[in-house]
């Protein structure tokens, strides 16, 4: 069992975490979140015992083994396959020691040991861990320095799975995965023997891997069963417990200070009001935790064009005269939402490029609108920015009329405050880096935004501004990400990348997975015969349907603004009142959970009626 005691850390007088304490089973699955600059990251350090504890104590199991995924494997000549075996080191030293051991009795010893821990079948797991995270045999066999570094990371979260310590803490481990690698390191990790601690900013790999969610806030440690949902959904009923404690406390705290105020200098009072006096220095304020602030992004609203926008006749394309892609015939209009399904390496940010305009066509016909402007946001670009000027010098560049606070509002609206605007990029975090090379890419207001993994380095609650702003902006969206939640909420329409072809995938995001997780070569379903235009009373039915999910969805709005009405009044939380406050807020989480399978509903009954009317 990890078990962590009243541990406290400051990072240059700033205390970071504060008297936390939180045990941890042997086995047992957990996520961490929190905001960014919490010190989960941190937390990890203090565990490994890289930094040294202000107070408290971090213990383990004797002998356990603690391990995590390496900054980078180096760029040497070892293969990719003897890479992954050497990080089981008892094994690397047996197998040696069985080449010169000259001893019967500890050669014995040492192939009993080598038994024991399946050293013949280790290749075996290796290479199939590889596989898993996007390497085919042949690649296997190559050596590490034939790979880019996001590659190169791959092979050292494959190192750590295969020596698999009894203790894996994992940071952010799907920021170099596509959606394919995501998906098999859910299930890997679901099946995985020891603990796991994972920080991530994913919520399906959250829902789906874990069992317990470790919350960072506030410098304290809180653990709440369940997955991602159900911590969000416990958490918000706490909060508004909390909230309306608090309000309750201040109302009290008026209502002594008042009488302290009116009879301080009457003397025949002046003794009740020292009493109260006391009574409101002894009350411990009730802090409400926060949410974190939903620092939005505002993505400008493009003029609206003629569709299609691009249109792809016969179209090949790839690199140095051979095509990755060809045959397309395709056709993009302003208001797709598009997600590109496909495994790396099948041309999924070859067709972005080319549709970017950053990439000529080998062959066939590609016709644009004449007017289109189109914005790209790929993981590389990040790196690209120049790390030793400030976000204002870098929007400076593409508009040089405007004035500083011009500028600074334009950062603001993707959430880059005043102090971020006039620091060196080299010192921002990720996040802000991805916020501003956001910001770049939809500065001239894009009809189509062509968007390669945008999630990385966000935060939760970052992620679901770039939702909401996908949602309202009025352009073509195309998107590469391995977050399904992200998918889920924002593609209206899936393509599948695969065997040099482009074709819209007839299933959903779920059947996907389903797919991938079910084979190691994911089949698109074959078409069916093109089915008959539905009938009028078919269209006439499905309109029915969709009024009615709207107005069932309009119902459960109207009963959650009334249990929140009722949960917010202070009387609720009165002395002897706990069990009626625990029934609202249940009665709250019910109609919360109805509310979002309503709006499901509601959603796909809106699809189907709109694929009927197509």
């Amino acid at each position: 069992m990890l078990r962590i005691t009243d541990i406290s850390y400051s990072v240059a007088g700033r205390p970071l975490i504060v008297n936390a304490s939180v045990s941890i089973p042997d086995g047992h699955k957990v996520g961490i979140v929190g905001r960014n600059g919490t010190g989960k990251t941190t937390l990890f350090r203090l565990i490994r015992g890289e930094l040294a504890l202000e107070s408290g104590t971090i213990t383990l199991p004797s002998r356990a083994r603690i391990g995590g995924v390496a900054q980078e494997v180096p760029s040497n000549e070892v293969s990719l396959i003897d890479t992954v075996l050497a990080a089981d080191t008892e094994r690397a030293a047996l197998l040696a020691e069985s080449d010169t051991a000259t001893d019967p009795t500890r050669i014995a010893e040492v192939q009993t040991r080598l038994a024991d821990i399946d050293a013949w079948g280790a290749e075996a797991r290796a290479a199939s861990i590889l596989k898993g995270l996007g390497f085919n045999h042949d690649e296997q066999q190559q050596p590490c320095s034939a790979f880019s570094g996001g590659w190169r990371m791959r092979v050292a979260l494959a190192a750590v799975l295969f020596a698999q310590p009894d203790l894996l803490l994992l940071d952010e481990p799907t920021n170099y995965l596509d959606l394919e690698g995501a998906l098999w390191l859910e299930t890997y990790l679901a099946r995985y023997p020891h603990t796991v601690l994972i920080i991530s900013h994913d919520r399906e790999l959250l829902n789906r891997a874990v069992g317990s969610i470790l919350h960072l806030e506030d410098r304290k440690l809180t653990l709440y069963q369940g997955g991602y949902d159900t911590f969000a959904r416990t958490r918000a009923a706490r909060l508004a417990a909390a909230e309306s404690e608090a309000r309750k406390q201040d109302a009290r705290r008026a209502h002594l200070q008042s009488f302290v105020d009116r009879f301080r200098a009457k003397a025949s009072k002046a003794v009740q009001a020292q009493s109260r006096l006391k009574m409101i220095e002894k009350m411990t304020p009730i802090t409400s935790p926060q949410e974190a602030a939903l620092k939005k992004f505002t993505f400008p609203s493009p003029e609206e064009l003629s569709p299609p926008i691009i249109a792809l006749e016969n179209v090949a394309v790839g690199y140095d005269g051979k095509p990755v892609l060809s045959r397309l015939s395709l056709r993009i209009d302003q208001d797709d939402r598009i997600a590109l399904l496909g495994k790396n390496g099948e041309g999924k940010s070859t067709l972005s490029k080319m549709l970017a305009g950053k990439l000529d066509v080998m062959s066939g016909s590609m016709t644009t609108s004449s007017k289109l402007r189109v914005g790209y946001f790929a993981q590389h670009q990040v790196e690209e920015l120049h790390v030793d000027e400030t976000p204002v010098d870098h929007i400076r560049r593409l508009r040089p009329g405007e004035t500083p606070s011009r500028l600074r509002a334009r950062l603001g609206g993707f959430g880059i405050g005043a102090e971020q605007a006039e620091t060196l990029v080299g010192k921002l975090s990720g996040g802000q880096k991805a916020r501003l090379s956001l910001m770049l890419a939809t500065i001239d207001a894009p009809h189509m935004l062509i968007l390669d993994e945008p999630t990385n380095h966000l935060d939760i609650e970052s992620r679901e501004a770039l939702v909401e702003a996908l949602t309202a902006y009025s352009g073509a969206v195309i998107l590469v990400s391995h977050d399904m939640h992200l998918l889920s909420l924002v593609a209206d329409r899936l393509w599948l990348v695969k065997d040099g072809r482009v074709a819209p995938y007839e299933s959903d995001l779920e059947g996907y997975r389903a797919t991938l997780l079910a084979s190691d070569k994911p089949a698109q379903k074959p078409k069916a015969d093109k089915p008959k235009r539905p009938s009028r009373d078919t269209i006439l039915a499905l309109r029915q349907d969709a009024k009615k999910c709207e107005e069932r969805v309009e119902k459960l709005n109207v009963m959650r603004d009334r249990l929140a009405k009722k949960l917010a009044d202070p009387g609720m939380y009165e002395e002897g009142k706990a069990d009626e406050a625990a029934v609202w807020q249940r009665k709250y989480s019910e109609v919360m959970d109805g509310l979002s399978r309503a709006e499901t509903m509601w959603m796909k009954a809106l699809e189907k009626l709109e694929k009927a009317q197509a």
